[in-house]
């Protein structure tokens, strides 16, 4: 998984490369350091 520092913050939905199930993933940047990161399972 890539993450884009010039976003400071972000929350996309990307499929996992293991079961192609989707990930909700949250992140966030302060001068180009990622200070937060999150991720969540949308499947139920």
């Amino acid at each position: 998984m890539l993450l884009d520092s010039s976003i400071h913050k972000q929350t996309y939905i990307e499929d996992c490369e293991v079961c192609c199930n989707p990930i909700e993933v949250t992140s966030e940047f302060h001068e180009h350091e990622l200070i937060a990161f999150e991720s969540q399972s949308l499947e139920q």
